[in-house]
């Protein structure tokens, strides 16, 4: 990992098309700006490991249903 010191409205460019802005800093907070071609993803990891474990437990939910239908003898 790359650690990186930066000030208010200071910038770092990755890869030479993608552009970090520090925006703000204040009660413990940063706001960055990014700017990045349109076909680039950005997430929020927290949401893309919410994302995750909703489709992890989505999976579990389909093979308790099946065990079911396979006890009852058919779809519920």
């Amino acid at each position: 990992m790359l650690v990186l010191s930066r000030k208010l409205n200071e910038k770092i460019i990755i890869d030479g098309n993608i552009e970090i802005t520090v925006l703000a800093v204040e009660n413990g907070s940063v706001k960055l700006g990014i700017k990045a071609p349109k076909e680039i993803e950005i997430l929020r990891k927290e949401l893309l490991e919410e994302v995750k474990a909703e489709n992890k437990a989505a999976v579990q939910n389909k093979r308790y249903l099946k065990k079911l239908e396979d006890f009852y003898g058919g779809s519920l």
